[in-house]
């Protein structure tokens, strides 16, 4: 088994997507962190599930219970044949396979002290209060970092204490900011002006410091400097004067922070709100979940479903923590639905537990300070009247038992049901799945259909759970369902392996979506969720959307003639560099690397398929061709030449001496304040200069069909054969200093081959860094490294399964809502999180558009359509005349 530790190697191949949030310092620390989690239920396995593909050092669960019939609602690695088996146990085997790096162990003895001192983190679920505080008082005294997790039924409780005090590195886990300077007075102030070419965001209180200034270089590397009003920084009246350039550059300070042991905490509790429309919610529900603890310790048991008896609601009246007024309708909820345990609700608060864990270990992102309460009551039945009875929620010994606490048998038989169909098998998809299987949904008549059309990559096992090392080329959508299918077997899923459009409208045809009850969209671009927002709108499906971006989520909940559609509002643009700032004037590595992307996989000839491949097949190309303006004809025929002609390799030696020829090609140039380039001079003792050599020459000769060689020593001999022609600047040649020039010059575009980021032997990430970096050394840029060049080549989405299990908590809790057939706008929640804050932000969702037709009082929505009846018998189409006729009759009914 490979391990974590302090000198072990982070395995960026399965770690890529965490490490764009995490950075790779505070995965360092991770791996160095043991943890501990006591309760093997179903939110201390989710919490376990989550931390041990984050790459912790070592995992220890802790559980003295047995699995019972209520457990398999949510605990996914419990199974029926393992009822009467220790829950640590059982789960232990199935949770290692998750990260070969991470030792996972099980203990079943009493949980005392000297089992928590070996752990950096300690993280106790479905554990009593007596339990809480005693470890508690001791974590806190000894310097171990504390989290209590608990949920019952449709809430959830989170308590965190990481010491006295605790260092944060990174508050909010955003890049840096950056900006050029344009002037920099010299006064007691120092205000600092930048460039104009867009806001630079800064704001007062941060810390920034300075290179590159000309002139008044006191400031170059100086101590950060904290911001003050209007941009002041500090006194320069004494420094030289301010000549011209500088970049001023954000630096992350840390900041130490206090907690209170749980003890001092119970008594003067500090909350985070999760939903500001239930401001006085936590304090509540903190005397609740207090009053439970009583009760559970007084009658060695919880509550019984939807017992009508408020001896729990005196109970919470006495808390320690008093309300001046309790309010009795929520604690009774609490009460009915304490016994029950919910998939969603889990899901949620064991992806918030597990987020927190890493910050314990980490100090990356801001902890939760101290208290968070969440509650989902939306979810109850909406009638006023309908009323849950004990004898409807009592155990019936079966998997969904801790559902059926919450909601009765008859949701449960709805559940089963349900045909839904699932779009992606990714992250967001293999949770959406594990949910769907502890809920039952689709475990009857129903049917859950999940296409995905990608195989399994390594980089995909650190958040997609599903899959295992041995799965890696299989297809997403079978694999994923084969996994399910052992969660629970009584669970109808069928994989398909269609991409979602217009040229799979015969497979997901009309039959199809009237066939489902609603949609789930687990996607990762915008254009398909689009597409799949259009069919649902004009099936009138309802449709769950979600994403994530890091530590940040969101939900939203689509209702046909409801809501407003996926499609009925849109993200801003995102900002885009100018080209000519691209081209001519670059000043950060971004822009080396994407110019660099752009040309050498999108116009270049050599690294593409070979484009003139299609010219047989394509007789109109030299016509299109000839129609093109200008001299781009010319252009066109003299680039096609030479890659026929007189510049087509024959063999490996001369794709190396056409790599080295390409080394010397451009010219230098110079305008205004820009960065001035200077040329480099080419040496094979420079590793960035042999790396570009290898990966260019490699793929001309792929482009060619010609062997390529991976031996630097064979190259180095070549190349001290190669004579490069001295450089001759084009006369004649005009550098667009804006976007406007450049409109009036167009560029001739080919067909790129598939650029695939995640393949170390393909060379193209090879050819892209060290062509990026050339380029960056030409402009005195700081070069970037490997992974995040393949970041910003790549445009990867940076990922960590802690969102996605949260995002999908909250999926499921609107569709048990959808299930139930909700009407009312303020029962559905759409919602947004930032983990790294941390911060939380639900809303209704925006209700439908309605218009009006000219002069009448029909009011109409997206939803809305007129169902034409007028088809002739005969079965010949309607006419023109016919249809208008139809339309002034239904105008008139309603005017």
């Amino acid at each position: 088994m490979a391990k974590n530790g302090n000198d072990a190697e982070i395995d960026e191949g399965l770690y890529s997507r965490q490490l764009y949030v995490l950075g790779h310092d505070a995965m360092k620390r991770m791996q160095s962190s043991n943890v501990l989690i006591s309760g093997l239920r179903g939110l201390g396995v989710e919490i376990a599930k989550n931390i041990i593909l984050g790459g912790v050092k070592s995992v220890t669960l802790h559980d003295q219970g047995v699995a019972e019939w209520k457990d398999l609602s949510s605990q996914f690695y419990l199974r029926e044949e393992d009822l009467g088996k220790n829950r640590a146990d059982v789960s232990q085997t199935r949770l290692a396979e998750l990260n070969s790096y991470v030792p996972v162990t099980s203990y079943t003895g009493t949980l005392l002290t000297g089992v928590c001192v070996f752990n950096q983190v300690v993280v106790l679920t479905n554990s009593s209060l007596d339990e809480q505080i005693s470890l508690g008082d001791f974590c806190h005294s000894n310097g171990i970092k504390l989290i209590v997790a608990d949920t019952r039924g449709l809430f959830g409780q989170l308590f965190c204490d990481f010491g006295e005090e605790m260092t944060v590195f990174d508050t909010n886990g955003e890049q840096p900011l950056s900006a050029m300077i344009s002037m920099i007075t010299k006064d007691s102030a120092g205000v600092v002006t930048c460039l104009d070419e867009a806001r630079h965001g800064f704001e007062s209180g941060d810390f920034v410091t300075f290179t590159e200034v000309q002139g008044m270089t006191e400031l170059n590397g100086c101590e950060p400097i904290e911001i003050k009003t209007l941009g002041d920084i500090c006194d320069t009246s004494s420094f030289s004067d301010y000549v011209r350039g500088g970049i001023v550059t954000q630096v992350k300070m840390p900041k130490k922070v206090a907690f209170k042991s749980l003890s001092s905490s119970m008594a003067e509790p500090e909350f985070l709100l999760t939903d500001f429309a239930k401001f006085d919610r936590p304090g509540q529900l903190h005397m609740g979940f207090q009053a439970l603890h009583a009760f559970e310790k007084k009658h060695s048991r919880l509550p019984k479903p939807w017992n009508q008896v408020n001896t729990f609601v005196n109970a919470a009246q006495t808390g320690s923590a008093k309300q001046e007024q309790l309010d009795q309708a929520i604690i009774k909820k609490l009460s009915c639905m304490a016994a029950g345990d919910l998939a969603p609700i889990n899901a949620f608060i064991g992806g918030l537990a597990a987020q927190e864990v890493m910050k314990a270990c980490t100090g990356k992102f801001m902890p939760i300070m101290q208290w968070l309460y969440f509650d989902a009551v939306e979810c109850l039945p909406e009638a006023e009247d309908a009323v849950l009875t004990e004898e409807e929620c009592a155990p019936r010994n079966c998997r969904y038992d801790g559902q059926i606490a919450v909601f009765g048998s008859k949701l449960q038989e709805l559940l089963a049901k349900q045909r839904y169909f699932l779009v992606g098998a990714g992250a967001i998809g293999c949770e959406l799945l594990k949910n769907f299987a502890m809920m039952g949904l689709a475990s009857g008549e129903g049917e859950v259909i999940v296409t995905d059309m990608d195989t399994i990559e390594k980089s995909n096992l650190n958040r997609q759970f599903l899959f295992r090392p041995w799965d890696v080329t299989k297809m997403k959508s079978e694999t994923a369902a084969a996994a399910v299918k052992l969660m629970n077997p009584s669970v109808r899923i069928t994989g398909h392996q269609n991409r979602v459009g217009p040229d799979t409208e015969k497979v997901y045809d009309d039959d199809f979506f009237e066939s489902l009850d609603g949609v789930t969209n687990a996607l990762d671009n915008v254009d398909a969720r689009m597409y799949m927002d259009r069919r649902c709108v004009y099936y009138r499906k309802p449709l769950l959307e979600s994403g994530t971006l890091g530590t940040k989520g969101n939900v939203q909940v689509v209702i046909p003639f409801l809501t407003e559609s996926y499609s009925s509002s849109q993200d801003p643009p995102e900002k885009s560099i100018p080209i000519c700032t691209l081209k001519n004037f670059p000043n950060a590595i971004e822009h080396t690397l994407q110019v660099t992307f752009q040309t050498y996989f999108v116009m270049n000839v050599w690294c593409l398929k070979p484009w003139f491949s299609f010219l047989p097949r394509d007789p109109k190309f030299m016509e299109r061709t000839l129609k093109l303006p200008g001299a781009q004809p010319l252009e066109v025929v003299e680039v096609v030449y030479k890659s026929l002609v007189t510049d087509y390799p024959r063999s490996w030696e001369d794709c190396v001496a056409w790599a080295r020829n390409h080394f010397h090609s451009g010219a230098p140039f110079w305008s205004g304040p820009k960065r001035c380039p200077h040329p480099l001079e080419f040496s094979t003792n420079n590793d960035l200069h042999m790396d570009y050599i290898m990966a260019a020459a490699n793929l001309l000769a792929q482009s060619y069909g010609l062997p390529g060689s991976t031996e630097r020593s064979v190259l180095t001999k070549l190349l001290q054969d190669i004579k490069v022609p001295e450089f001759i600047p084009k006369s004649g040649v005009k550098i667009h200093v804006s976007d406007q020039e450049l409109q009036t010059t167009s560029q001739y575009k080919l067909c790129p081959i598939e650029f695939e980021k995640d393949d170390d032997t393909n060379f193209h990430m090879d050819f892209i860094v060290a062509a990026s970096n050339l380029r960056a050394e030409n402009y005195d840029i700081p070069p970037a490294d490997r992974h995040k060049s393949k970041l910003i080549a790549g445009k990867i989405i940076p990922a960590i399964a802690t969102t996605t299990a949260a995002v999908v908590g909250l999926v499921c809790l609107e569709l048990l809502k959808i299930v139930q057939g909700h009407k009312k706008l303020e029962s559905y929640k759409n919602g947004f999180m930032n983990l790294a804050l941390p911060f939380f932000g639900f809303s209704e969702p925006i209700a439908a558009p309605k218009h009006k037709v000219t002069n009448s009082i029909i009011d109409w929505t997206l939803w809305d359509r007129f169902e034409v009846k007028g088809i002739q018998s005969s079965g010949e189409e309607m006419t023109l005349r016919q249809f208008l006729d139809y339309f002034k009759v239904i105008l008139d009914a309603h005017c």
